[in-house]
């Protein structure tokens, strides 16, 4: 194990008084000091050599990797492994060689203003990431802590609870806690003027109105909520697809044949930090699995254009793999090749063709061939009918 040469501050608004004694000792002995010009002001008085963070952000590591050998202090806001730089740092390098060093975290900090249980509150950062990706976590009387990315986020996200039905929802801004300049702004979503501070967290209790919308992580959203052309995984089908692909924290999907994305949407909602690739030959459908993604709340989406199998060289490879359109056994035997050990393949099929292939493929590799048959109730005249909506053909499989 390497020595550790590299120690990773969290530090509060009260800045170095608020350090443990130890702590302050390394940073007052740091040559090198890393960190962003409100991280250097509240660490004034030390002679170490000054480095502000790097742009582009992703040269971080190679710049501390110039300073081994010294002696290094990177300082972050609150504790460094919460939404914070240390966690990018740590997958980078060897554990051994970093010491990290907490303080109290922002969301901590919040939940004590607030007077909540964190066990029960949703943490969220949208701080250098898209404010939209906070819209999966909209639901009836939920609490959420938000990392902002500055003075104009909490008016974005009031703007995102209004168009949702959750105008009345109390929102709080806390800004410099822990500091001589603590401010709190209080309020409601859909009156919502407050002109606050860059540096904030803000606190959310969603409250429903009886016409919102509702929008849960398990999968199987109405079909009106997506923009589509009519060509689309249905609800019921969609939600049964999302069973056997199976949604995980971090876990990658390519939604072949994505069309206007509802899979590789809900996929993504389904699971913290669950990842999409749709591949998608015909641009309008890439604008409308885009446009579902801002708007429910999985603005990572990744869209491609290409055609299978083609499309599908050179991409990382994926735990899941979802075949809506484009079905061949070329194409399949290209995503099955790919597929990660324990990855998860479903091919829906509508035609008589595909589902001619899925049952040789069935035979060859196994797996659950089941047949999905949806009957929506619809007005008969003054009456109410059954109408049938397209039988599909589903093959599901586990790599083992």
């Amino acid at each position: 194990m390497s020595n550790p040469w590299l120690h990773i501050v969290g530090i509060g608004e009260d800045g170095m008084d608020g350090l443990l004694p130890a702590t302050r000792a390394i940073v007052e002995a740091a040559e090198v000091i890393v960190g962003g010009e409100r991280h250097h002001q509240l660490a004034e008085g030390i002679s170490a050599e000054r480095v502000s963070w790097p742009s582009p952000f992703d040269a971080l590591i190679d710049l501390l990797l110039a300073h081994k050998g010294r002696r290094v202090v990177v300082l972050a806001t609150g504790d460094p492994l919460w939404f914070s730089v240390g966690a990018r740092i740590g997958r980078a390098m060897e554990p051994g060689e970093i010491v990290y060093h907490p303080q109290l975290s922002a969301f901590q900090l919040a939940a004590a203003r607030m007077g909540w249980s964190l066990p029960d509150v949703e943490t969220l950062t949208v701080h250098g990431r898209p404010v939209e990706q906070m819209i999966a976590f909209i639901q009836p009387d939920v609490r959420l802590l938000i990392l902002t990315t500055g003075a104009d986020t909490p008016a974005q996200i009031a703007r995102f609870l209004s168009e949702r039905g959750f105008g009345q929802s109390r929102m709080s801004v806390l800004a410099n806690m822990g500091g001589k300049n603590e401010a709190r702004f209080d309020g409601v979503a859909e009156s919502w003027d407050h002109v606050v501070p860059p540096f904030n967290t803000l606190a959310v209790e969603c409250l429903a109105a009886p016409d919102a919308a509702l929008l849960p992580r398990v999968p199987g959203l109405a079909d009106d909520l997506f923009q589509h052309d009519g060509t689309m995984t249905k609800q019921e089908v969609r939600a049964a697809t999302l069973a056997k692909l199976m949604p995980m924290r971090g876990a990658l999907l390519w939604d072949v044949g994505t069309g206007c994305g509802s899979v590789a949407v809900e996929w993504m909602r389904g699971a913290r930090y669950a990842r999409a690739i749709g591949i998608e030959p015909r641009a309008d459908r890439r604008a409308m699995a885009a446009a579902n993604a801002l708007a429910l709340g999985v603005p990572k989406l990744e869209l491609i254009e290409g055609r299978v199998p083609e499309a599908l060289a050179g991409l990382e490879a994926p735990d899941a793999v979802f075949i809506g359109g484009g079905l061949s056994g070329a194409v399949f035997e290209a995503a099955w090749a790919a597929l990660r050990p324990l990855g998860r393949l479903v091919c829906n099929a509508v035609t008589l063709e595909s589902e001619a292939l899925l049952l040789e493929l069935h035979k060859r590799h196994g797996g659950q061939l089941v047949k999905l048959q949806v009957h929506r109730a619809e007005p008969v005249g003054g009456l109410t009918g059954w109408r049938p909506l397209m039988p599909v053909t589903q093959w599901s499989l586990i790599k083992r």
